[in-house]
């Protein structure tokens, strides 16, 4: 197909390229760039009017939860796995639908996201590409150990409680059998913890050694939560591939990150911390609260962070902990908003994050987050311009349809059926007022 008349932001630059055009051929673009510069074209293609809205690349959200309910910190446990699983396919469509097309899990409830990632490949239902997670690797007291021994529950649906080189070596071979591509280690806590909390380290640098070391050897990268310089500093000598969070960061971790740039990706998460002070009181914390006074400093000391790493280059990656009750699904692109507020990004530097270097997280082989030629076919139509607004993004009547691995889809938002755009009505991919027209949408049957 050949969509022209729009407006294009390519990922690669911080320009915008006024009157262009998008060559795709199955699920590789072929050209995107000024349409008077487009050659070659067959005279056979399907040429599609984009109506001069503005397409950008699919994000990433790098710190994927899609297997949460939208519940409370300390519930994510608690719901069994069969709604669990039920919950999380309306999540991968809205994820889809909200312009990610990729997500890179930071943690699944039992082993939800091996069996999403196979479905969404088979084309059975509608969602990102996925870099697949499962239960969270935490020591005994760690921040997914949620009970106290008296309570005698040991639930396995999100962590899994491990100590010592060979346990943790033989978790890391469990998670691999099963199907995970991503290994999540808890490296400290957690203000509302009930035990472990941001700078309590619950391994030794010998324990996060061999998760990491055990991982490599089998092809999976390792995402962890670290909040603290110490939690950072070990994770960087441990060659953890994603770090979350990364909230205070003192000389000596920031030159560690300095010196690993190309290796490590980090990212603050921060949509935590801001709806919880939004939040604190339906939750039940008063404002002088142990909770509130400690995120509050935990907000200004991720402030000061993140603008260092910011102007050190180091790579900074768009996803919030998003699927608690505060933090919603659907709401993934506050991220963006919260980088211009907070870090002081302009609005291209927070979509390269979600974009460009989204993508290379994901695929470091380059084919995903810019619109080049030989590069997946994944982006946005958007009714509007995030260069000049970036809300834009959270408006999903803004989001006029996604295209992944060189499909389009439309209405993924709408709580009924998805649907995926069939050849014979590609021009619906690109005409604004979806819902007026979603009765003449066939539905795309595998």
């Amino acid at each position: 197909m050949l969509i022209t008349n729009i407006k294009l932001f390519d990922g690669t630059s911080d320009n915008l390229i006024e009157d262009s055009s998008i060559w795709v051929e199955d699920n590789l673009i072929r050209y995107a760039g000024p349409s008077k510069k487009l050659r070659d074209v067959p005279d056979n293609i399907q040429t599609i009017d984009g109506n001069g809205l503005f397409i950008m690349p699919g994000m990433v959200e790098a710190h994927a939860h899609i297997s949460y309910s939208n519940s409370g910190p300390l519930e994510l446990d608690k719901a069994p796995v069969e709604e669990s699983m039920i919950k999380t396919i309306a999540n991968a469509r809205l994820m889809l639908g909200s312009g990610f097309t990729s997500a890179i899990s930071f943690g699944s409830v039992h082993k939800i996201d091996v069996f999403l990632k196979e479905a969404i490949e088979r084309g059975e239902i509608p969602g990102p590409r996925l870099l697949a997670g499962s239960k969270d690797i935490s020591a005994t007291g760690g921040n997914s150990d949620f009970y106290p021994d008296n309570v005698q529950i040991v639930p396995e649906g999100l962590g899994m409680i491990r100590n010592g080189p060979w346990e943790l070596r033989t978790a890391v071979r469990q998670l691999w059998k099963n199907g995970a591509e991503i290994v999540k280690v808890m490296i400290d806590g957690e203000i509302i913890s009930l035990q472990g909390r941001p700078g309590d380290l619950g391994f030794t640098d010998e324990e996060v050694e061999v998760i990491v070391d055990e991982a490599h050897r089998k092809q999976m990268r390792v995402a962890c939560h670290a909040r603290s310089s110490e939690a950072v500093k070990q994770a960087v000598r441990a060659g953890i591939d994603f770090i979350g969070h990364a909230n205070y960061i003192d000389d000596e971790a920031l030159d560690l990150l300095i010196k690993n740039k190309n290796k490590v990706f980090v990212g603050p998460a921060i949509a935590w911390e801001i709806t919880f002070l939004e939040n604190y009181k339906n939750m039940g914390f008063d404002e002088n609260s142990r909770e509130v006074i400690a995120y509050r400093k935990e907000l200004e000391e991720t402030i000061i962070s993140y603008k260092k790493m910011q102007a050190a280059g180091i790579r900074i990656l768009v996803g919030g902990d998003y699927g608690l009750n505060i933090t919603p699904h659907g709401t993934y692109a506050k991220d963006l908003e919260y980088y211009v507020t907070h870090f002081g990004f302009t609005n291209a530097e927070a979509i390269h994050s979600a974009t460009r270097l989204g993508g290379l997280a994901m695929h470091p082989d380059g084919s995903l987050g810019t619109l080049k030629e030989g590069k997946l076919a994944d982006l946005v139509v958007i009714d509007g311009n995030p260069l000049e607004d970036i809300k834009v993004l959270q408006d999903h009547d803004r989001i006029v349809s996604v295209m992944k691995d060189g499909k389009f889809y439309k209405d993924l938002l709408n709580n009924d059926i998805p649907y995926e755009i069939s050849d014979d009505q590609l021009s619906l991919a690109l005409q604004p007022s979806s819902k007026s027209r979603r009765k003449n949408v066939r539905v795309v049957k595998n």
